[in-house]
């Protein structure tokens, strides 16, 4: 079984162009808390909080799966694959870079990290009419279905759960995690590198590779693709996983 693991601001139709390349029966999508889906009253939007969220979820399918992150499924994934090893055969991310040393959030997620800048933030971005949010999806870089789908799930429960998962984020909160990287040996694992990431938002190719081989994954170089690659550039990742789970063996 494939599982599927989205970011932000994202939907789990993005995943939906990668989905018809793997031409593949068993492929899963968990769309994180306030991304998507609703979140209980309860639920903490923070980085851990979303650890155990996605543990609970993987251990009900009652077998290790192949677990992708995209984004902050990424990071979700990198978490599961060292703390939660049995869980999964294996595991993808393309956020590496962020659990790497002297990582630096992007200057957007530095907003959202600085009281009353974020919450006016949030609200422009998220707070609009359907056309405005159209125009956000697309001036980020999503299009097509995926960027309606996104557009049309984009409220202030989305930019609030934003709020508290980037601020639970601030540095040293990664530098801390990737201190745990070398866990994520006890499977195995691919880095994904979308080469055209131009804004490099979830790190630099050093920090990409030197966060790999803590790690101990194999790596993935998505020529062609940018930042929002599940959705606008998907084959070269559909190719890069395959031929990864091929080289694992049969289940």
């Amino acid at each position: 079984m494939i599982v599927l693991v989205h970011g932000n601001p994202e939907v789990s139709a993005v995943w939906n162009p990668l989905r018809r390349l793997l031409d593949r029966d068993d492929v899963i999508t968990l769309s994180p808390p306030g991304f998507g889906v609703p979140a209980s009253s309860s639920f903490r939007h923070t980085v851990p909080a979303y650890r155990e969220w996605l543990a609970e979820r993987l251990a009900a399918f009652g077998e290790p799966v192949d677990l992708v992150g995209h984004d902050w499924g990424g990071v979700h994934v990198l978490q599961i694959a060292m703390h939660h090893p049995e869980l999964i055969r294996s595991w993808a991310s393309d956020a590496l870079g962020v659990l790497a040393p002297g990582f630096v959030w992007h200057a957007m997620a530095q907003v959202w990290q600085t009281p009353e800048e974020g919450e006016a933030s949030v609200q422009q971005l998220f707070g609009g009419d359907l056309a405005q949010r159209r125009q956000v999806v697309e001036q980020v870089g999503i299009t097509g279905a995926a960027g309606d789908a996104v557009a049309a799930e984009l409220d202030m429960g989305m930019g609030e759960a934003v709020l508290s998962l980037l601020r639970s984020a601030a540095q040293p909160a990664m530098a801390r995690l990737g201190a745990d990287l070398d866990q994520a040996r006890a499977t195995p694992g691919l880095a994904l590198i979308a080469a055209d990431d131009a804004e490099q938002s979830n790190g630099t190719d050093e920090q990409h590779r030197w966060a790999a081989e803590r790690a101990g994954a194999q790596v993935a170089v998505l020529d062609g693709a940018a930042h929002w690659w599940p959705s606008e550039s998907p084959k070269p990742a559909a190719d890069a996983l395959t031929a990864f789970w091929q080289s694992l063996g049969s289940r």
